[in-house]
């Protein structure tokens, strides 16, 4: 995991909870720490990590991460024991 992908892990355990954070950053992060992302139908996603799944929609028209969907990605990260 380099530099960028820790500035994102910090920035979804941030509090108050972020909301401008890009979606594709939490797909990245999820890639950096060995797990996948499969496109589903439409916009819908399913980001994987350790057996256990997150699955959302890409926010549309914008970019940014609906705030629910960054701390759904934490509580995941969090079962998981990933701390930043």
């Amino acid at each position: 995991m380099n530099a960028k992908h820790r500035k994102i892990l910090v920035a979804v355990f941030a509090r108050p909870t972020q909301a401008s954070i890009p979606f594709v950053e939490i797909e990245l992060l999820f890639k950096a720490l060995g797990g996948s992302v499969v496109e589903r139908e439409g916009s819908r996603v399913k980001l994987e990590l350790n057996g256990e799944q997150l699955r959302c929609h890409r926010p549309h028209p914008g970019k940014e991460a609906k705030r629910y969907q960054v701390e759904q990605a934490r509580e995941l990260l969090e079962r998981l024991g990933v701390r930043p």
